[in-house]
C-alpha cells in the first residue's frame, strides 16, 4: 500500500469520524469519567445501563459542545442498555448500518469528551454469533465481539462501519474478555419498551425446573416447585410434571425455557407440552411478569 493510498484511507476515517461525531454526545451520569451516547431518535439518547449510576442531575455535552440536562427514561440491567430523553438535541440521529456483520470487518467506536470533543478508536470486529443471553439475564439479537481499545468513556460510544453507518454502541459491562456491540436491533426492541412503559418486562412461569432424562432418549425439565399464586400454578401444574415442549419445541435445560418466553409477550398464552403420570397433555399457560429488583 502507497503512501498515497495510506493517506487517503486516513483521510477518509477522519471524515467518517466526524460525520458519525455528530450524532454522538458525552453523558455525565457517574463520579470522575464522562461516558458515552447516541442520538437514537429525536430527543432520544442511549448508553451503556452500567455507567448510568444516578438518576437525577444527568447531563450531556453535545456535538456542538453545549451541555443540556437529560432525564432517565428507563434502563435495562439485562442488555446494559439506558435510554435517556433530552430537549430535542443539536445533533444528528445516527444513521443505521447497512452491511452484515463479519469477523475482520473494520470497525471504529466513536465516543465524545468535554474537553476534546470527538474521539475514536480503531479495530476489527473479531466475532459474530447469534442471539446471546448474557450473564445479566437479557438477550441481544447477536453477539458482536469487538477488537479494539475500550477506554474508560467507550461505553456508550457508537460502534461504526468504515461507512459511518452505526453497528451498535459499544459496552465493557457484558463480558470479562473484551468489548462488545449492543447490536442496533436489540437497542431498537429495548428502547421501544422503555419508552411506552418506563422498564423491560420479563416473563416467567413460577416454576422451580430440573433437566430430566426421559425413557425414549428425550430429555425433559421435571417440576420440582410451584410458586403459589403463579402463572403455573393457575394454569393447573404439579410438582412432578415433566416439560417437554414450549411453543411446540422441545425444551432440555431452562436456556429453552427463557428462549420461549423471550418469544411470547407478558400477558400471552404459551403452550407446554407436559409428561404427568406418563401420560402427554398440552396445557396453555399465560406467561407472567417477573418482579423487578
Amino acid at each position: 500500500m502507497g503512501n498515497e493510498t495510506i493517506a487517503a484511507f486516513s483521510e477518509g476515517l477522519a471524515a467518517t469520524v466526524e460525520r458519525a461525531g455528530k450524532s454522538v454526545v458525552a453523558v455525565h451520569a457517574r463520579p470522575r469519567f464522562a461516558s458515552a451516547g447516541v442520538i437514537w431518535r429525536p430527543g432520544v439518547i442511549v448508553t451503556a445501563e452500567h455507567t448510568v449510576r444516578r438518576e437525577e442531575e444527568i447531563k450531556v455535552t453535545l456535538p456542538d459542545g453545549s451541555e443540556r440536562p437529560a432525564t432517565l427514561a428507563g434502563s435495562d440491567s439485562g442488555t446494559d442498555i439506558a435510554v435517556l430523553r433530552v430537549v430535542e438535541p443539536a445533533g444528528e440521529v445516527a444513521a443505521r448500518s447497512s452491511i452484515e456483520t463479519r469477523p475482520g470487518h473494520l470497525a471504529l467506536a466513536i465516543g465524545r469528551s468535554e474537553n476534546s470533543g470527538a474521539n475514536a478508536t480503531l479495530g476489527i470486529i473479531s466475532a459474530v454469533s447469534g442471539a446471546w443471553r448474557t450473564w445479566r439475564g437479557g438477550r441481544l439479537d447477536q453477539y458482536i465481539r469487538l477488537d479494539l481499545t475500550m477506554y474508560p468513556a467507550s461505553s456508550g460510544a457508537a460502534v461504526i462501519d468504515t461507512a459511518g453507518g452505526v453497528i451498535g454502541i459499544a459496552t465493557a459491562g457484558l463480558s470479562r474478555i473484551a468489548g462488545l456491540a449492543i447490536p442496533a436491533s436489540t437497542i431498537d426492541r429495548v428502547a421501544d419498551e422503555i419508552l411506552s412503559r418506563g422498564h423491560v418486562a420479563r416473563g416467567y412461569l413460577g416454576v422451580g425446573l430440573q433437566p430430566v432424562a426421559l425413557e425414549d432418549r428425550r430429555k425433559g425439565l421435571i417440576v420440582l416447585s410451584v410458586e403459589r399464586g403463579g402463572p403455573a400454578e393457575k394454569a393447573g401444574l404439579l410438582v412432578g410434571d415433566i416439560f417437554v415442549s414450549l411453543a411446540g419445541k422441545p425444551v432440555s435445560d431452562t436456556g429453552d425455557v427463557q428462549n420461549a418466553l423471550e418469544a411470547v409477550a407478558v400477558g400471552q398464552p404459551l403452550e407446554a407440552g407436559l409428561l404427568r403420570g406418563g401420560q402427554e397433555r398440552q396445557i396453555a399457560i399465560t406467561v407472567g411478569e417477573r418482579r423487578r429488583d
